[in-house]
């Protein structure tokens, strides 16, 4: 004799569920990062002997000497960089005096790039400062520049880069006589313009606070 078969009891809800779940469209969930908990806006005075302007930038930074600037090598003591550590932000701060010497390297017969010295103009640094922002373009989604004027009279542009670069704000300032500064805000992180993007926004603000509290010493 065959023993009985047995049997199990399907509540008909589940029948429901698989069948729904089978019809069902599947929506993938965005991708998403970690939370990231920014500070309070607050500032301090940098007004260091000597140099040829100050401005207030955040107490959560910390400002050290600048050996290189990319490419370039510094001209003066005057080239900063401001750390914020927490971020793995870096602020690179280029300053040259209109008039002044400057250092350019030039193709010699041989076609090597050998030093040679020169004035800088004006003309000249608006350019090599077009020319540092506009190098991320085959990267970029987008470039912007805005021209400001700030309280204390300084003029300058911005630059919005788009996209996943290296840097997304940039900026010179410059009474077109005697002073010319730019600065650039860089990641020590791959570029992601979606998981940057809260320090980016948050670091911006900051930006626009340095450029809006400088001032030139004569």
């Amino acid at each position: 004799m065959k023993s009985p078969g047995k049997y199990f009891f399907i509540p008909p809800v589940f029948i429901a569920l698989i069948f729904a779940a089978c019809n069902s469209t599947y929506t993938p969930k965005p991708r998403g990062y970690f939370k990231i908990n920014l500070p309070a806006h607050q500032y301090q005075v940098f007004d260091r002997p000597g140099f040829p302007y100050t401005f207030e930038y955040p107490v959560y930074a910390k400002i050290s000497q600048d050996s290189t600037y990319f490419e370039e090598q510094p001209e003066n003591p005057y080239w900063i960089n401001i750390d914020v550590p927490d971020y793995g932000g870096r602020i690179y701060i280029s300053y040259n005096r209109i008039g002044g010497k400057a250092r350019y390297k030039v193709k010699n017969a041989k076609g090597e790039y050998v030093d040679s010295i020169g004035v800088n103009r004006f003309d000249k640094l608006l350019n090599g400062s077009y020319t540092l922002s506009y190098k991320h373009s085959y990267k970029a989604s987008s470039i912007e520049d805005s021209v400001f004027r700030t309280a204390n009279g300084i003029d300058g542009i911005f630059f919005r880069i788009g996209g996943n670069t290296a840097t997304a704000n940039q900026f010179l300032v410059s009474d077109s006589v005697k002073h010319f500064l730019r600065g650039a805000l860089y990641f020590d992180a791959t570029p992601n313009e979606d998981s940057l993007r809260p320090v980016n926004n948050f670091l911006k603000e900051d930006l626009k606070h340095l450029v809006n509290t400088l001032k030139w010493r004569d």
